[in-house]
C-alpha cells in the first residue's frame, strides 16, 4: 500500500499536476492539504476520471485539506480536531480505508512570531497532541499525513541559523513536534533515512529551488501497527519542478500488505525505485519551470 501526503497549494490551479503525478505515481491513497477552494468548487469529476474517490473540507481562499483513494471511495469518519467548536478553518479530515484510518492535516503556520497567530499553532497542536494520544490507546492502523509546518531538527532545513526566528522552527514549535512522535508515533521518513537531508518543500522567490534550499515540513507519521509494515519512504521532489508546479513535494510512503514479510517487500520496493532524492535537482527542462509569485511561507508571511 503506497500513502503521499501532498500540499497542493490551490487545487484547481494545480490540477493538471497533480493529475499527471496521480497517474505517474499511482498512490493508494494520497492526503491533500490547501485546497484553497470552497466546498462546491472541488474538482471531483476531474479526481474521478484519474481512477480516484475523495473526501474533502474546502475553504475558500485558504487552507482545505482533502483524502484521496486509487479506485475506492474513503469513508469519512472525522471532520476537524475536538477541542475548539469555535474553530472553523479546514484543517484536519479522516477516512478508514483499506484496513487503516488516514488523519490528513494540515498545520497553522505560526507567522508572525510571537503573537495570535502562533498561539493559534501551538493550541491546534495540543489538540492534535491529545487526540493522537487517545488513537494510540486504540492500538489500530492509523496514519496522521500532512503539511505540519514544523522543521524537526537541523538536517531538515538547508540553512538552520536563518530560520530560527520563524515559527516553523522555533523550540515551541519542534518540542511539541517531538513531543507527539514520543508518544509512540514513527516519523517515516526519518525511520527509512535517519541521516539524509531530505527537503519536501521550496519557496518560490529567490531561486530557492535551484538553488535546493529547501525545508523538510511534510510528515507522516504511522502507529505501532503500521510501523512494523513500514518498507519504503520518499519524495517525488522533480514534481517541484514541473511547470505550474506546488511548492511544495509529494512524500510517500510504502507499507507491506497485512500478513506479508516486510523484508521481501522492502526488497521489492527499493528494487522498483530510488527511496529518498536529496541533494541539488539536476538542470532538466522540466526543473527550470518556476512559478512567479512568492508563497509568502516563512518570516514575512503574515500566515493563517
Amino acid at each position: 500500500m503506497k500513502i503521499a501526503t501532498f500540499n497542493v497549494n490551490g487545487i484547481n490551479g494545480r490540477l493538471p499536476a497533480l493529475i499527471r503525478w496521480l497517474g505517474t505515481a499511482k498512490p493508494d491513497i494520497v492526503c491533500l492539504q490547501e485546497l484553497k477552494t470552497p466546498q462546491e468548487a472541488f474538482p471531483e469529476a476531474a479526481l474521478k476520471q484519474a481512477g480516484y474517490g475523495a473526501i474533502w473540507q474546502g475553504q475558500k481562499s485558504w487552507n482545505g485539506v482533502a483524502i484521496l483513494a486509487r479506485g475506492a471511495t474513503p469513508v469519512e469518519t472525522r471532520r476537524g480536531l475536538p477541542g475548539d467548536p469555535e474553530d472553523d478553518h479546514s484543517r484536519y479530515i479522516e477516512a478508514a480505508i483499506g484496513g487503516a484510518t488516514i488523519g490528513c492535516l494540515y498545520l497553522p503556520n505560526g507567522n508572525p512570531a510571537p503573537g495570535p497567530k502562533f498561539d493559534y499553532k501551538l493550541r491546534w497542536f495540543q489538540r492534535l497532541s491529545a487526540y493522537a494520544r487517545k488513537q494510540l490507546a486504540r492500538k489500530i492502523p492509523f496514519v496522521l499525513a500532512g503539511d505540519y509546518n514544523v522543521i524537526p531538527t537541523d538536517l531538515d532545513v538547508y540553512k538552520p541559523e536563518s530560520w530560527k526566528n520563524d515559527a516553523l522552527f522555533l523550540p515551541e514549535s519542534r518540542k511539541a513536534f517531538q513531543a507527539l512522535v514520543a508518544q509512540g508515533w514513527t516519523d517515516a521518513l526519518r525511520a527509512l533515512h535517519p541521516d539524509e537531508r531530505i527537503y519536501t518543500f521550496w519557496d518560490y522567490f529567490r531561486n530557492h529551488w535551484g538553488r535546493n534550499a529547501g525545508l523538510r515540513i511534510d510528515h507522516l507519521l504511522l502507529s505501532p501497527a503500521l510501523a512494523k509494515r513500514l518498507v519504503a519512504a520518499g519524495v517525488d521532489r522533480e514534481v517541484r519542478g514541473w511547470p505550474k508546479a506546488s511548492d511544495h513535494a509529494p512524500t510517500w510512503i510504502e507499507l507491506a500488505e497485512k500478513g506479508a514479510t516486510v523484508r521481501a517487500q522492502a526488497g521489492k520496493a527499493k528494487a522498483a525505485r530510488p527511496a529518498a532524492r536529496s541533494g541539488p535537482p539536476k538542470p532538466s527542462s522540466r526543473s527550470r519551470a518556476q512559478p512567479k509569485k512568492p508563497s509568502g511561507r516563512g518570516r514575512g508571511r503574515s500566515a493563517e
